[in-house]
């Protein structure tokens, strides 16, 4: 990196740093205020000024404040005291928001439902949390109605129905919205009031459970003030700016990042209930967003939409988000003209927080030199077949030299003067313990272990590779899927991919696999030809399927469990497969006579 392009970089990352660090300073000096309060001072200063706006209700700051005194005087009226549990489970409106700024007023703790789940995977969400409520939206009463009699909680929460339930279905659940209106918006008397910390628990937020289910991750009263003023302070955020947030509330970024970090500012948030590519650009113009929020694969989705004259007419200034894949990421900034992308990497629960603070494409974040101590944070050997650390003869982990591939994990320290570098884990104490290292570089100190593969390079740039369990060796090498799948997506006519590695009958490792969505049909030939020319032979996946659509979960990621224990067996999938046969020298359908061949290494792969 030549000399001036690097005090370049240096000075933009250090102006960021230096916003984020400012917005967030004064958490700490007054440890009772927390972030239910701080939206009252919002509303005292900003009154009248548009804060949310949906396509069927708006709210002001005044507003806002008044609907959650309301949910705090009902949530008082039905026995929720400090550190009670109330389960919300809406799609995305303002007054998602104010129900949970409103029980967290009087300490409840609101746990964030996944809107997508169902049966036994939502009652194992509701479980683990033990909710005394669950409040539920009236499109979503048949989906919890069917996890109801296998939650696990005594006594059994009561649950209130939000909105009015259309069609014949009928519940008799009571209604909280019905409710509502019988409590003032007036703020409640201090007296009435719990003493609340920064250090007391505000939320559970689910992790995505795309290895398996979801934990419930807690968020404190810290937290939720870190990530809300480190976030507008690292966007810099005006009291003009206005956020276009369509991503799942549930979620962090959606739900807090994007919904709550522009109210401090004094700026505005659209809220819409989902992600639709078709009517984005449309949208983010029709209501003037200077802001949006984005995860990866939304940026994806809007490359592969055919052009549209409003994409290019938008105010959009600044997009913030995680996961834009390196492939994705010059057409997303070319082709929709982005001024500035703000790229980040974080775990809601986790210790690790990254900021690509001067737009350098393809890095999720940055920690020079000089911002070690402060960000501790280290990136170490990681053996992917044994899934787990490297340790050297004294028994201590490894920092990865600049380039190498490894784990990223974040120093933990229960110093009340360092509350961010704090794990507080989750609601099962099992699984918070697995998220632990221990005596890693000196006896008794604590990493938190992100799960995730990364390679840092010689000027602090971090570069996320894949995670871990999705990366697999074949042949003897590690194969990294999203470098597999960033290759694939190039080819003409892929609009989605997903790589994992199967077992091969007879064949030690896991050999690779794609999974294609195509526009029309693919190029087998010219496939096979590309892949040969772009990838060194122990990453070419040896199959591949072709699909209609790869099921995500409601944050976008990728599911691979039950693709991978599908496995490469033409007798179990009715999908197309093919074999990247290696005496042909092209893709070849997969049939149960190929199958044979290859278990009985009549053709080895």
């Amino acid at each position: 990196m030549a000399p001036w392009s690097r005090l370049a970089r240096d000075w933009l990352f250090l102006k960021g740093v230096l916003r984020a660090l400012r917005a967030t300073m004064p958490i700490g000096r007054d440890r009772g205020r927390v972030f239910p309060h701080v939206v009252a001072e919002l509303a005292a200063k900003h009154g009248s000024r548009t804060a949310l706006i949906s396509e069927h209700e708006t709210y002001s700051f005044a507003e806002l404040d008044a609907r959650a005194n309301a949910y705090a005087r009902w949530a008082k009226a039905n026995g929720v005291v400090k550190g009670d549990v109330v389960a919300l489970m809406m799609t995305n409106r303002p007054d998602y928001l104010a129900c949970w700024l409103g029980i967290t007023r009087v300490g409840g703790v609101v746990a964030l439902l996944n809107t997508n789940l169902s049966g036994g995977p939502l009652a194992h969400c509701v479980s683990i949390v033990g909710p005394k409520h669950v409040i539920v939206g009236a499109n979503l009463a048949a989906a919890y109605a069917s996890a109801e009699a296998f939650v696990s909680v005594d006594p059994r929460p009561a649950v209130w129905l939000h909105g009015d339930v259309q069609g014949e279905a009928a519940f008799d659940w009571p209604r909280i919205d019905e409710a509502l209106s019988g409590f003032s918006g007036a703020p409640l008397p201090a007296v009435d009031l719990p003493r609340l910390t920064v250090e007391d628990r505000a939320l559970f937020i689910y992790t995505s459970g795309t290895t398996g289910m979801p934990k419930a991750a807690n968020i404190n009263h810290y937290r939720l003030m870190a990530i809300t003023h480190g976030f507008m302070g690292a966007m810099g955020v005006r009291p003009d700016d206005r956020m276009y947030d369509c991503l799942p509330m549930y979620h962090t970024v959606g739900g807090v990042i994007a919904a709550c970090a522009p109210l401090l500012a004094g700026a505005s948030v659209v809220i819409r209930e989902r992600f639709q590519a078709s009517r984005f650009w449309d949208d983010v113009v029709a209501t003037e967003c200077t802001l949006a929020e984005y995860i990866g694969e939304l940026c994806r989705y809007l490359v592969h939409t055919p052009p549209c004259e409003a994409e290019t007419r938008h105010k959009l200034r600044l997009v913030c988000g995680n996961g834009l894949r390196p492939d994705v990421w010059p057409q997303f900034a070319e082709r929709f003209r982005i001024p500035f992308i703000l790229e980040w990497y974080a775990a809601t629960e986790g210790n690790v927080a990254l900021f690509n603070l001067d737009g350098t494409p393809g890095a999720v974040g940055r920690i020079p030199w000089y911002m070690k101590r402060k960000f501790p944070t280290k990136v170490i050997r990681f053996d992917v077949e044994a899934c787990a650390e490297v340790r050297d003869a004294s028994g201590r982990c490894v920092e990865c030299p600049p380039g190498e591939v490894g784990e990223v994990v974040g120093r933990i320290l229960n110093d009340p003067s360092k509350p961010s570098m704090r794990f507080e884990g989750y609601a099962d104490p099992e699984a918070t313990k697995r998220k632990i290292l221990t005596d890693a570089f000196e006896p008794g100190d604590r990493w938190f272990r992100t799960g995730d593969l990364m390679r840092r390079d010689e000027n602090g740039y971090f570069y996320f590779v894949d995670r871990i369990g999705d990366t697999f060796r074949w042949k003897g090498e590690n194969v990294a899927t999203s470098e597999v799948s960033e290759t694939i997506s190039m080819f003409p006519g892929v609009t989605d991919v997903t790589v994992y590695g199967v077992a091969a009958p007879g064949y030690d490792g896991r050999a690779g696999m794609a999974l294609v969505v195509t526009e029309g049909e693919l190029d087998l030939a010219g496939l096979h030809a590309f892949l040969a020319s772009s990838l060194p032979p122990y990453a070419r996946p040896v199959f591949l399927r072709i699909g209609r659509t790869i099921d995500v979960t409601g944050t976008f990621k990728q599911r691979k469990v039950d693709l991978v224990r599908e496995g490469c067996d033409p007798a179990l999938i009715a999908d197309p497969l093919y074999l990247a046969h290696p005496t042909e020298g092209r893709f070849t359908p997969l049939d149960a006579e190929l199958f044979a061949a290859v278990a009985e290494k009549r053709v080895r792969i």
